[in-house]
């Protein structure tokens, strides 16, 4: 097992994060909970105290931390907790292509976000209480444009909102890039307002609208929209099986000395 100095895991909390989120249903054998507990006995504080510096600096960090998560595979913000099983060790290279690759879009239909999260040993709950993410977040216009125009599953008076600040046309700068809350009820709390909101039709992305659109997930869409303990305890429960999908142990990939940088 190889050794880690406390002096790293200040970064550490922007790359493996614990208390809400840390790496993550394949082999999970070899993953546990006190991992650090000799080289690092005072992680979970370091950590904690770093994702709350963060997340207090900037709203949004929460959920770039959250997306890192998901490429790999809420301190201040309300979302709930659970034992996160440690020593994931780090690939020695990183591919944006192949991280992209693996997430379904935003314009991706149902079947294929069951089908792309069925394939990582993920159910199609687990898919629905993990796009429960998406209760915190912005998104830039050039990814949900296509469904403030041109989708007829969607409320009028939120796809006029979204349309104020998001052209029609792509203008390749300032209009594509231009920023809107996920979750138009509560952007900076992680609740369960973002499944009330796809029952408003007011989803901000295709993807999350199919959630409920007349298909499997309506049921349990509507159960997440009106009980926040359910919703949570399934996130909670899902994190931790996406967090063992595939992991790096043994004499796999590295435990860094920098987080930054491959040693």
């Amino acid at each position: 097992m190889a050794t880690f100095t406390c002096r790293s895991m200040t970064f550490l909390a922007l790359a493996v994060v614990l208390v809400a989120l840390l790496t993550g249903a394949a082999d999970a054998q070899q993953l546990s909970p006190n991992f650090y507990s000799k080289t690092c006995p005072n992680l979970a504080t370091i950590v904690r105290q770093q994702m709350a510096s963060a997340v207090a600096a900037e709203k949004r960090m929460g959920a770039s931390i959250l997306r890192m998560f998901f490429h790999d595979c809420f301190v201040n913000l309300g979302g709930p907790t659970w034992t996160v099983y440690l020593g994931r060790r780090d690939a020695r290279t990183a591919s944006q292509s192949d991280a992209n690759a693996n997430l379904p879009g935003p314009g991706s239909s149902l079947a294929t976000l069951v089908t792309m999260f069925g394939n990582k040993g993920l159910s199609a709950r687990d898919m629905t209480a993990l796009s429960g993410a998406h209760t915190i977040g912005q998104a830039r216009c050039a990814t949900f444009r296509d469904r403030i125009y041109n989708d007829a599953n969607i409320n009028a008076t939120f796809a006029s909102l979204r349309q104020q600040t998001c052209p029609q046309a792509s203008d390749g700068g300032a209009g594509d890039a231009a920023l809107a809350p996920i979750d138009v009820q509560s952007p900076e709390a992680f609740d369960n307002a973002y499944y009330q909101n796809l029952m408003a039709r007011q989803g901000l992305f295709h993807s999350d609208q199919e959630l409920f659109s007349g298909g499997s997930q309506d049921a349990l869409v509507k159960k997440y929209s009106g009980n926040a303990a359910m919703f949570a305890a399934d996130f909670a429960r899902a994190m931790v099986r996406m967090g063992a999908i595939s992991p790096l142990t043994g004499a796999q990939g590295e435990v860094r000395l920098d987080c930054r940088k491959v040693n």
